[in-house]
């Protein structure tokens, strides 16, 4: 059964040759590629594929907001990042988003074949130097467990549910609060852990709990 898959890349040459690297190998069957997001977001749900790859820089919305908001459509269908962002936030974000897999758009052709395949038979492949990163993050020290002792009930519940990929919007309805509230929560938990970013606060959370269940 050939695995099907969808480009989502608004650069023409990078589309092109990633486009003609899985037309022609055996084992695949290349339904679409586009150059927007929003695009592929209306049609999607129609092609139904297997696997798509994206980058994060889009138009209109980044490649990572195109994942949570596809994904919530296609739930089975895997998402796999080609990008140049190589950076611990990024990562995080994309795979707190939904994606299964990270590659940098340096990946090799037969290691993007390779990682398609891994995906779609249940893997998460990852560039070597995207996965050295994702290693170290977790091999910090743990950050003070009285930063996260600092959160209210309703604070920690919107951070476990921000680590679940959950939009504002669903977190307010799963809370029975509004969006605006989701927001404020937001931010405080973002003050009391010293955080600027949803990656960055999922991961100190991520850090304690694994902590925990080592001890």
């Amino acid at each position: 059964m050939n695995i099907r898959t969808v480009i989502v890349e608004d650069d023409p040459g990078t589309s092109a040759l990633i486009t003609g690297w899985l037309e022609r190998a055996a084992g695949f069957k290349h339904l679409r590629t586009f150059a927007h997001p929003v695009a592929a977001l209306k049609e999607l749900a129609t092609l139904n594929p297997d696997v798509v790859l994206t980058d994060i820089n889009l138009p209109e919305i980044n490649g990572i907001e195109f994942v949570r908001a596809a994904k919530q459509q296609l739930p089975s269908t895997q998402f796999v990042m080609l990008t140049v962002y190589r950076d611990v936030e990024h990562i995080f974000d994309a795979l707190s988003a939904g994606a299964t897999g990270y590659l940098l758009k340096s990946t090799l052709r037969n290691e993007l074949l390779a990682a398609v395949k891994e995906v779609y038979d249940g893997g998460s492949p990852m560039s070597s130097d995207v996965a050295r990163m994702v290693v170290r993050s977790f091999c910090r020290p743990s950050p003070a467990k009285d930063e996260l002792a600092e959160l209210s009930e309703r604070e920690r519940a919107v951070l476990n549910l921000l680590a679940s990929g959950y939009l504002y919007k669903e977190i307010a309805e799963q809370l029975s609060i509004g969006v605006n509230t989701v927001s404020t929560y937001v931010r405080r938990i973002y003050e009391k852990l010293h955080v600027r970013s949803r990656a960055q606060a999922v991961a100190k959370l991520l850090n304690v709990t694994d902590d925990n269940k080592s001890r």
